[in-house]
């Protein structure tokens, strides 16, 4: 049996500095033994300041790295589906970054090719393993708040200043759609780790006022598979940054926010209990650390292809009236 899986990275960019990267030099069983970058001179200079042997400017040349046993693609969402199909046919494991790709159907080709070369496909929402996370998890299973009824959540941000007049993440050719997909798709995801699969979901997207073409507020409702309700408004034109989410039980509640440095509180009868649970110095090393146990045979990854493509759907269907304008 292995002991250790050697990693290769697509695309060393900034994800890649501090949440990632080091996370998979870091975690147990785990090494980074190889990087790309499509500038060669930014992926030997990554290279040598993280200590990493190899380095290349193709994604080919890392993917058929007899040395790369996984394959880790960190680049925007429109060249997932790419190289997530050529790691298949190589016969790599994947993990992809979030979201899985530009749209459900991509996401669907992705999962086929990684099922039907028998290799698993793991997706970078890595919320799903943080403590501060798996406290509410930990809530939920003990019914501290008894039966759940409905959550909710409310996430807006001032505009989007693009860097140089663009920002990739706006740019539906990269990014999918609008900044729902990047920053929402974590609310969504934990949400389904948390509360089970969303069976139902209808929303509705507009840009109210941005410069950029894609959506900047999008509204919806959803109903999970136990029954519980949920609605969700994410405005990335607002006057201020907010991002709260509660969840709603017949003894209490739970409230978190996805991205600020709060505490989770959990709300009974007996009070208010707030629990501050920092989170790791590398974000991402906990979902690696599964990920990397589930590769070695002994444990199970927190975030699948088959979970994240739920995340892809709810998606779609809250924006699917402004793309289907």
């Amino acid at each position: 049996m292995n002991t250790q899986i050697n990693w290769g990275i697509i695309g060393c960019g900034d994800v890649t500095e501090v949440k990632s990267g080091p996370a998979l030099q870091k975690a147990e069983g785990s090494q980074l033994a190889a990087v790309m970058r499509r500038n060669g001179e930014l992926a030997a200079d990554y290279a040598r300041r993280h200590g990493v042997p190899r380095w290349y400017s193709g994604a080919p040349e890392l993917i058929t790295d007899p040395g790369v046993d996984a394959v880790y693609i960190a680049t925007p969402p429109s060249t997932h589906m790419e190289y997530t199909l050529a790691a298949a046919k190589a016969g790599k494991p994947v993990y992809v970054e979030k979201p899985m790709g530009l749209n459900t159907a991509e996401c669907e080709t992705m999962l086929a090719a990684c099922e039907q070369a028998g290799v698993p496909l793991y997706v970078a929402y890595y919320r799903r393993a943080l403590p501060r996370f798996r406290k509410i998890k930990e809530w939920l299973d003990a019914n501290a708040i008894g039966e759940l009824r409905f959550v909710r959540t409310m996430h807006m941000t001032k505009p989007l200043e693009a860097a140089d007049g663009h920002n990739w993440r706006v740019d539906p050719a990269i990014s999918g759609g609008g900044l729902f997909l990047d920053v929402g798709s974590h609310t969504l995801d934990l949400l389904d780790c948390l509360l089970g699969p969303i069976t139902d979901a209808a929303g509705h997207a507009s840009n109210l006022g941005s410069s950029y073409a894609p959506e900047d507020t999008v509204s919806g409702r959803y109903r999970f598979e136990s029954g519980v309700h949920g609605t969700g408004i994410w405005c990335f034109n607002a006057y201020t940054n907010e991002d709260v989410t509660e969840i709603v039980g017949s003894l209490g509640g739970i409230t978190f926010s996805t991205f600020a440095d709060r505490p989770v509180i959990l709300r009974t009868a007996n009070g208010e209990q707030p629990e501050f649970i920092p989170h790791p110095a590398h974000i991402q090393q906990p979902l690696i650390q599964s990920i990397t146990d589930e590769l070695l045979g002994r444990g199970t990854a927190l975030s699948t292809g088959l979970t994240a493509i739920r995340t892809s759907r709810v998606m779609d269907e809250l924006v699917s009236n402004y793309k289907g304008r």
